[in-house]
This record gives structure tokens, C-alpha cells and sequence, in this order.
């Protein structure tokens, strides 16, 4: 990386943002020049960083006037939608942890351990996938390349934390008897099982991200695949339960062994000394935990696997970084 990059940071403020910053730090990302953006209510406030006090500045028509070689969108949906055609067009690329552009045939939705070569298809913008996507499709894929997955089945176990700010203050708020504004429910001392909108087939949105971002990150437009997707109450890192029917047999040791080499896995493994993926073993850390890992009895070739990752690092944050990291090098 010898070149010196000006890189925007969008939504720099919010929850996302924030873990964007800490993981540019931790990984001494130096050689670029960063500017800060938020809406106009955070606009002027003081953000270090770097070992630098930034000033956040406000997100304008204007801003992408400048230009810049990279921006990273953690502001949402309509942010994104309104502002990455103004950076694409001044000849920015923009990495995008909002939904809106993931299912564009145009555009590159992206995990570098799964599809990297498919960062530099890019057409100025490269979408982040949903946090509970990317933790399942990295241990997912080396399985499907080795044995060929048939069918997959999800259960999600997902922390407040992935309904930004709001959804951590019900959590904290619930303990102390406060009604809930972010969810339908409280969600202290329940587990709801709605995450996003609910649509005419008693499916929600959240499902459906899993179900049609697994097929496209994967190259596996037909493959068959169900979800269910649970808010719990845990502060962060996302838990799955994962069904998979592979096409053929398996060595389990073997299928073990291939999840623990392959590239940002971590299997914790052991059932005898209750040795698996929990929230806090995983909070902070870039990896994706798989285990819990043992046939399915109930079909020939079937495996189930525990899955737990951060949600606002892998499952957001450091994908994002990962992916400029990609561009830079």
C-alpha cells in the first residue's frame, strides 16, 4: 500500500460507524486521509481517532463535491440510496452496509473469505451483506465447494445490537421496567421472533435477506434454503443454528478439520469439557465461531453447526474494512 487514499466515513457517529473507526485503528490503516460525516444533529461534535481529534462534518449534496477514492456507508438505507449515485458519480467507490444495493444484479455483494474476486466487478459500489448472512456463508462455503450443499436450514438467535443504538437502549431500558420504543414487545426476558417487517407470506424481510444473499454470495441462485430470524436478549454478537443437507456423504472428522483450516473459522468444538461458541467468547473479535458440530440423523447426509460471530465487526464493520483493504492493496 503505497499510494495515499482519501477515504469518507458515513454515519460515522452511529453504532456501526463507530466499530468502523475502532477497526481502521486496530489495524493501523495510516496510509489514507479520512473525513468524517454524520447527519447535521451530530454535525460539529468531536471524534479522536487515529491518535487525531476529528470535527464530524455534515453530510451535504456538496460533501461528494470532494472527491474521494473510497467511501463507507453505515448511515442506512435512504443515506445510501440518496448519496452513493452523488459519490459514484464524482468517481468514488462506495462499500455499502445498508440492504439497498445488495441484490442489484450490478453490484458485487461481498465476503473476502468467501467471493473476494468478485470486489474488483465492481461498478462503484460494493455492498456489505446482512450481519447474519456473512457469519453463515463463511462457514458455509467451504462445505458447499467440498461436499455440495443440497439444502441449508437457518434458526438466528440475534443481538439488539443489530438494531442499532435504539435496540441496545430497550434492552438496557427493559431491566429497569422501561416500555420498549425500538421493539413490539420488550425485549428483556424475551425472545421475538420478528426481525424487520413482516410480508403477505408470514415471512419477514430479515429472512428473506438470508435466504436470497445466501444464494448470491454462494453462486447458488436455486438452492433451497429456509430461515428463522430471532431478536434475543443479548447485548452483542449473533448466534445461528444451522441445518445443511449436503448432496453427498461426509467424514465428520474430516468436515471438522476442513471448518478449522479454512479462513476466518475458529471451531471451539468439545462437548465433554462444554466447549462451544458463546456471545461474549466472540465479542471483539473479527473470527466466525463454529460449534456444536454432529450429524443430522434425520436425512442421509446432514450436519448441524452453532454459529456465533459479532455482528458489528465481522457482521458489519471489519467486512467493510476487510473489503478496503482489498481495494488499497
Amino acid at each position: 500500500m503505497q499510494n495515499r487514499y482519501k477515504v469518507a466515513i458515513v454515519g460515522a457517529t452511529g453504532v456501526v460507524g463507530r466499530t468502523v473507526l475502532k477497526v481502521l485503528e486496530e489495524k493501523s490503516f495510516r496510509n489514507c486521509t479520512y473525513t468524517l460525516y454524520s447527519s447535521k444533529k451530530s454535525a460539529g461534535t468531536k471524534e479522536k481517532f487515529l491518535n487525531q481529534t476529528y470535527i464530524i462534518q455534515e453530510l451535504t449534496e456538496e460533501t461528494f463535491n470532494t472527491k474521494y477514492d473510497f467511501a463507507i456507508f453505515c448511515a442506512g438505507g435512504e443515506i445510501s440510496k440518496k448519496f452513493i449515485p452523488l459519490a459514484v458519480k464524482s468517481g468514488c467507490i462506495a462499500i455499502d452496509n445498508s440492504s439497498i444495493y445488495r441484490m442489484d444484479p450490478k453490484v458485487p455483494l461481498v465476503v473476502p473469505e468467501v467471493n473476494p474476486r468478485k470486489i474488483y466487478e465492481n461498478n462503484g459500489i460494493i455492498a456489505n451483506p446482512n450481519c447474519s448472512t456473512i457469519q453463515a456463508v463463511v462457514a458455509l462455503k467451504p462445505l458447499d465447494t467440498k461436499y455440495k450443499i443440497k439444502r441449508v436450514i437457518y434458526s438466528t438467535y440475534q443481538a439488539v445490537s443489530g438494531a442499532g443504538r435504539a435496540g441496545i437502549e430497550d434492552l438496557v431500558n427493559g431491566i429497569n421496567g422501561i416500555p420498549p420504543k425500538k421493539f413490539p414487545h420488550p425485549i428483556f426476558n424475551n425472545c421475538l421472533p420478528h426481525i424487520d417487517t413482516f410480508l403477505s407470506d408470514g415471512y419477514t424481510k430479515e429472512e428473506y435477506k438470508m435466504i436470497n444473499e445466501t444464494r448470491k454470495i454462494l453462486d447458488r441462485p436455486d438452492l433451497p434454503i429456509t430461515a428463522t430470524a430471532v431478536r434475543v436478549p443479548v447485548r452483542n454478537c449473533h448466534s445461528e443454528s444451522i441445518n445443511v443437507e449436503f448432496e453427498k456423504n461426509f467424514d465428520l472428522y474430516e468436515l471438522k478439520m476442513l471448518l478449522q483450516n479454512s479462513l476466518g473459522i475458529t471451531v471451539i468444538d468439545d462437548a465433554q469439557k462444554n466447549h462451544y461458541p458463546i456471545a461474549t467468547r466472540a465479542d471483539g473479535y473479527d473470527d466466525v465461531f463454529v460449534g456444536r458440530i454432529r450429524r443430522d440423523y434425520s436425512v442421509p447426509y446432514g450436519v448441524n453447526l452453532w454459529v456465533v460471530s459479532d455482528n458489528l465487526r465481522k457482521g458489519a464493520a471489519s467486512n467493510a474494512v476487510q473489503i478496503l483493504q482489498k481495494l488499497v492493496s
